[in-house]
């Protein structure tokens, strides 16, 4: 943990930090726009058992509406960006643009009642192809920051700081929950919300700052 940290502390007060920081205040922006905050939903929907980079092909590509789309064509048009699930994804992808292409108001009106806690649980429950870390990701990239994104990436990093004992092969929610938990203590040592967190630790494993 104190390799870890001071890791972090150096990347806080180098670019690194100042990169990330704008890239936190880019995700409050996010939720000015109802196509954007569609268009991040896509995005995490897309990169469940693919990529970032994928992920963000898949974005620049369709944008923040599939007016111009069914379920054909947009399997269609995944395919020809060399993504693998085209048929599933476009699957869930469509079926969310008939359901919740209104997610920003939605939200809204969930921040009345809800914490983000709850508002991830929603997700999970609602739309297709969105899991705790899918949930987590949506929400960090329209400026919620106090959920962790427990890719392979941040795994490994808390797996190889003895973090945690073992990588989990699923995660559960309880599991999931647990996990997220530890991650607070080194949140509050670093003096970085999970949101941000999850940033440092992506770039100490991949060499990249994404979203």
């Amino acid at each position: 943990m104190e390799y870890l940290i001071s890791e972090i502390t150096k990347l806080k007060n180098n670019e690194v930090g100042k990169i990330i920081q704008q890239r936190m205040q880019e995700f409050e922006k996010v939720f000015e726009s109802e196509e954007g905050v569609f268009s991040e939903l896509c995005f995490c929907i897309t990169t469940a058992n693919s990529s970032a980079e994928m992920g963000i092909k898949v974005q620049n590509a369709i944008g923040g509406t599939l007016d111009n789309y069914n379920e054909k064509s947009l399997a269609k048009k995944l395919r020809s960006l060399g993504y693998r699930f085209y048929n599933k994804r476009a699957e869930y992808l469509i079926e969310s643009y008939k359901k919740w292409k209104n997610i920003k108001q939605i939200i809204k009106n969930f921040e009345k009642e809800y914490n983000e806690y709850e508002i991830r649980e929603w997700l999970k429950k609602n739309v297709l192809g969105i899991g705790y870390k899918e949930a987590s990701h949506f929400l960090r990239n329209i400026g919620y920051k106090n959920l962790a994104i427990l890719d392979r990436h941040v795994l490994s990093i808390m797996y190889e700081n003895k973090i945690i004992r073992k990588i989990p092969e699923n995660l559960s929610k309880k599991t999931y929950l647990e996990i997220e938990k530890k991650l607070l203590k080194l949140c509050e040592i670093t003096d970085l919300s999970q949101g941000e967190l999850d940033m440092y630790l992506w770039h100490m494993k991949t060499g990249k700052i994404l979203k």
